[in-house]
């Protein structure tokens, strides 16, 4: 594990405790997903942030003048912060650790589901369904097209593949095949 994945662990902790006081988690969430994406789409952002002319006060500044009013404070006061100590590249890890974090305490999942197509409602209420079962938690889908996959589907969550695409299949099978001719 990474410096940057444990120091990203520690704020997202002391975030989501913040946050679940203040009974505002998954406010906080979508807060921090909508910075992060904004963020990592935005090279003048990216930019903005990474010059090390700016003095970081600047951009706390201009930070602050942004998203006031848009975020709450506990989201605010942690960008401050990580703007502060110079440590900008923990965003998106501060994002996924948060989402875990949340996760566990409140007994939920995101799931990545690879498939063919984009999948409708219901064939994600489907998966959601089947894999809360497997994982004994409620999962949240979050779809993604991957046209390299014959067909089938496969699931990531957390660290747990999944793998019912057609090709995962056929492998298993010819892994099959060979122990047997052995």
């Amino acid at each position: 594990m990474s410096q940057n994945t444990v120091a990203a662990k520690r704020y997202a902790r002391a975030l989501f405790e913040v946050a679940a006081q203040q009974q505002k988690g998954l406010e906080v969430e979508e807060e921090l997903r909508a910075i992060v994406s904004a963020i990592e789409g935005d090279g003048d952002i990216q930019k903005f942030i990474a010059t090390p002319n700016i003095p970081q006060s600047v951009k706390v500044n201009v930070l602050k003048q942004a998203l006031k009013g848009k975020v709450s404070q506990p989201v605010l006061s942690t960008l401050e912060l990580l703007l502060d100590k110079g440590r900008t590249e923990l965003f998106g890890e501060l994002l996924n650790s948060y989402v875990k974090i949340q996760g566990e305490a409140l007994g939920f999942a995101d799931a990545v589901v690879y498939s063919t197509y984009p999948l409708n409602d219901s064939e994600k209420e489907q998966v959601a369904a089947e894999f809360g079962r497997v994982a004994n938690k409620e999962i949240r889908v979050n779809n993604v097209v991957d046209k390299g996959l014959l067909g089938g589907l496969k699931v990531v969550i957390g660290d747990k593949l999944y793998d019912g695409s057609l090709a995962g299949k056929l492998e298993r099978l010819e892994k099959s095949f060979n122990r047997r001719a052995k």
